[in-house]
């Protein structure tokens, strides 16, 4: 932890979710922002100063839904132009020959992709566990320490295969012991609810149709026993409305409620497929919902009611979601997006880029349960992220702040975690990326020829 005092000084735009006049920069020390300052203030004390006049700077992005180990299957051709049942099904066979060293190197990839693009909390949702393999969670925590960006890695499952009217094939799925009884381990092992950790712990059972009852009662157990949030995709899809009415005789929503999941320390992926009365039962109960909409307009999903939801009382933030139905995990490209999805469903003038960057950074903090994160004021962490404006696409703008998003700001010039720069001059510091990107695509070769074989 670096005790010398840091002046960012002077940035050019500064977004920090208050309404403080920052526009003089922030003062950070010990990995908090321990000094705010107005245009024209100087700090009481500094030792180092970091001129950030060509800098438009904000929090650092935080990333609510992921699957790190799908950077391994990107348009894969037999998964292309597909709807989700479907696209899943062809998928699951690949999945299933995931092997450690191929998941180090996705979730590397991944958290690095994610990190270059301003973001500085990750969420990962791993759900499979093939039965020679049971220490996924293990492999990504060595990882993301490796990259030094935050995390909340969620221990996924799957409990209801193809035999039991589920939808992923019968080798993928696990019994209710193994899941909880690794889930406790993990919790144990890795999870760190204090302040300004680096590792979080969620439970995560996958969705409606590849998990039991049971594994949902048992995880709102196990989270409420251990005060560790859930996670879930819920309402993703028309086919998924149905197959729940069919299987369970209820809605997502009276799903959710009948498995002990209706509170405020549940979020679900995607969200897009509830009425009006279930919207309001959603924000009543606090729950979190994570809006992904590169992945919703892929698989034609639908666009998520994010004012609506927020409106009633949900927290939303923004997620990437898996690389295979969005093929990228870049979070400043992914807030563009969302600004322009809900644009299409709100209207232009009902949508703002601040809309946009409050979703994936105070919001998505809010989603995650931390109150430590995804804002720009005197105690919180020092995460931020730093971007110029000097390439081609921005020339000609006006309002820094906005060009961001909409000239379309892809890459960030300076990432910093918890007061420490982990991104400099647009580049991780010690990073061979040749040779990650080489590992890498090796292991995604490896991974579709044993599907093949």
């Amino acid at each position: 932890m670096n005790n010398k005092a840091l002046w960012i000084a002077n940035p050019l735009a500064i977004h920090t979710n208050t309404h403080e006049d920052c526009r003089g920069g922030l003062v950070i020390r010990n990995g908090k922002i321990i000094e705010t300052l107005a245009a024209g203030q100087h700090p009481t004390h500094f030792d180092e100063k970091f001129d950030a006049s060509q800098h438009v700077v904000i929090p650092g992005l935080i990333n609510t839904h992921h699957h790190f180990y799908q950077t391994l299957t990107r348009a894969l051709p037999a998964a292309l132009n597909k709807e989700l049942f479907p696209w899943l099904q062809t998928l699951y066979p690949v999945w299933a020959g995931l092997e450690p060293e191929m998941l180090h190197q996705a979730t590397r990839l991944a958290l690095t992709e994610l990190l270059l693009s301003g973001c500085t909390t990750a969420a990962d949702h791993h759900y499979l566990f093939p039965q020679t393999f049971p220490n996924a969670i293990d492999v990504q925590v060595q990882a993301a320490q490796e990259v030094g960006i935050r995390v909340t890695l969620t221990r996924g499952s799957m409990s209801l295969g193809k035999d039991n009217g589920g939808l992923p094939p019968q080798h993928v799925v696990q019994t209710e012991d193994e899941i909880m009884a690794d889930s406790e381990r993990l919790i144990s092992l890795y999870h760190d609810a204090s302040e300004g950790s680096m590792v979080q712990i969620a439970l995560a059972p996958c969705s409606p149709f590849s998990v039991t009852r049971d594994i949902m009662i048992a995880s709102a157990e196990l989270a409420q026993k251990h005060h560790v949030r859930l996670h879930t995709h819920l309402a993703e899809t028309l086919d998924e409305e149905a197959f729940c009415e069919k299987m369970f005789g209820l809605r997502t929503v009276d799903y959710l409620e009948s498995v002990n999941w209706l509170n405020n320390r549940t979020w679900l992926a995607h969200g897009i497929h509830f009425d009006a009365s279930e919207i309001q039962r959603l924000g009543r109960a606090g729950v979190g919902i994570c809006h992904c909409p590169s992945s919703n307009m892929m698989l034609a999903s639908g666009i998520c009611p994010v004012k609506d939801l927020e409106a009633a009382g949900s927290p939303v933030g923004i997620g990437v979601d898996g690389s295979a139905s969005n093929d990228c995990s870049n979070l400043i490209q992914e807030a563009r997006q969302a600004m322009y999805l809900q644009r299409l469903k709100y209207g232009s003038s009902n949508v703002t880029h601040k809309d946009a960057l409050r979703w994936a950074t105070q919001g998505s903090a809010a989603v995650l349960g931390r109150a430590d994160v995804g804002t720009l004021a005197v105690g919180k962490q020092a995460d931020l992220a730093l971007f110029t404006l000097d390439e081609l696409r921005f020339s000609g703008s006006h309002d820094p702040l906005a060009a961001l998003l909409l000239c379309g700001a892809h890459k960030a010039d300076y990432v910093m975690v918890a007061g420490q720069w982990k991104v400099q001059h647009g580049e991780i510091p010690g990073l061979d990326i040749r040779q990650l990107r080489a590992s890498h695509q090796h292991a995604a070769n490896a991974l579709a020829a044993k599907a093949l074989a």
